[in-house]
């Protein structure tokens, strides 16, 4: 949601592609993990390419085995501060033999994560999550309806009793991604923010009674929007950031593509970067 650390980093581009498929049948997190399919999840994703805001990434005529959730990091992208990241080279083929660039962005820009130590002192940090944490369960509330009515409309608590009705009980450890269709505003600021700037904002989120109720009651390990802020745009108070974060739990903002996510996509990674002390950082999202 807010930026409070810069981050200056160096990149080198590499990129290779490998076929890969995935089927969830009931296997845990660290089964996962020891199957290799967080390697075979990334190398999806090398596969896919560059993530561009608010495309759908599918092939025609079949469905996708990984669905990218995570918009291209750009420097024009939408920051809820307005602070823009910039770059330049850092090396060139014709002066050092091979290319790389120098960004320096603040942590919660473009498709990123907050971490619970964003809002909550003492909570932990995003070098500090449990990596078991970074691997869930997908559950999609679909809201796209309300917000063409409502810019600040949010996710209830009837939203997910609504969707247990249809889908079964929310798994524990799922991260629960609201869908409100405002990833495909993301090339154009005022649309995606919905105002100049804070507090003048307007975008869906969650409410704060929902974010809890997924706490409390399904112990779910996070939650994600495809907006700027876990809070909806008009909220001065972050309530949501306040208290939901302080449940040790982390947040993600500015997921992409959720409309093109199937009954067959069953889970999720968030690849987020350990970095020291980080309040949350930039990361890729694949649902599988």
């Amino acid at each position: 949601m807010c930026l409070t650390e810069t981050t200056t980093t160096g990149s080198h581009h590499h990129v290779s592609g490998h076929d890969h498929a995935v089927e969830h049948t009931g296997l845990d997190r660290r089964g996962f993990l020891r199957t290799g399919g967080v390697m075979a999840a990334g190398a999806a994703a090398a596969s896919l390419g560059v993530a561009t805001p608010a495309s759908a990434g599918g092939r025609a005529g079949r469905s996708r085995r990984v669905v990218d959730l995570t918009h291209r990091f750009t420097t024009d992208f939408p920051t809820f501060t307005g602070v823009q990241p910039t770059r330049e080279d850092l090396t060139t083929f014709d002066e050092d033999g091979f290319y790389s660039q120098l960004w320096t962005f603040g942590e919660h820009t473009a498709t990123h994560l907050d971490a619970p130590g964003h809002f909550s002192p003492g909570q932990p940090l995003v070098d500090e999550l449990d990596p078991d944490s970074l691997i869930a369960s997908l559950v999609v509330i679909d809201i796209r309806r309300r917000a063409r009515r409502d810019p600040n409309a949010v996710v209830t608590v009837d939203d997910l009793r609504r969707y247990e009705r249809r889908h079964g009980r929310i798994p524990r450890g799922a991260l629960v991604c609201m869908d409100s269709g405002w990833a495909d505003k993301a090339d154009d600021r005022l649309e995606f923010m919905g105002g100049d700037a804070f507090p003048n904002y307007n975008f869906p989120g969650f409410s704060l009674d929902a974010a809890m109720w997924l706490a409390q009651r399904r112990d779910v390990t996070g939650i994600a929007v495809d907006t700027a802020s876990l809070d909806p745009g008009n909220s001065e108070d972050f309530a949501v950031h306040v208290e939901f974060l302080a449940t040790g739990r982390y947040g993600i903002e500015g997921v992409a593509n959720l409309s093109s996510v199937g009954r067959h996509h069953r889970s999720v990674v968030v690849g987020v970067v350990p970095w020291q002390d980080g309040s949350g950082g930039p990361c890729r999202v694949l649902a599988f």
